[in-house]
């Protein structure tokens, strides 16, 4: 499965090594990232994948990455890539 991940939120140390650390404890392998900070903000967006036999489901990954936000600050979200790229298509 693919997924998309966002992280939006005031800019502080730790929050890419928060996110990457997270995902890999949840078997998530970042295939591409883009980060930015705007203005004192911080904006990232991941594509990411899990294996075929992954363990953890889209729900248990969205679970796990609300918690990490509520405790670094900001605001995670995770969607499955095909919701996200028909969402945002122009």
């Amino acid at each position: 499965m693919r997924a998309i991940v966002t992280v939006i939120g005031q800019d502080r140390t730790g929050i890419v090594a928060g996110v990457s650390t997270r995902l890999t404890e949840l078997d998530v392998n970042i295939i591409d990232i883009s980060q930015t900070i705007m203005d004192g903000f911080f904006n990232m967006i991941m594509m990411c994948e899990t294996p075929e036999d992954a363990k953890n489901t889209l729900d248990v990954v969205q679970g796990a990455l609300n918690e990490l936000g509520e405790k670094l600050g900001v605001e995670i979200r995770a969607q499955h890539a095909d919701i996200f790229l028909s969402m945002h298509r122009i």
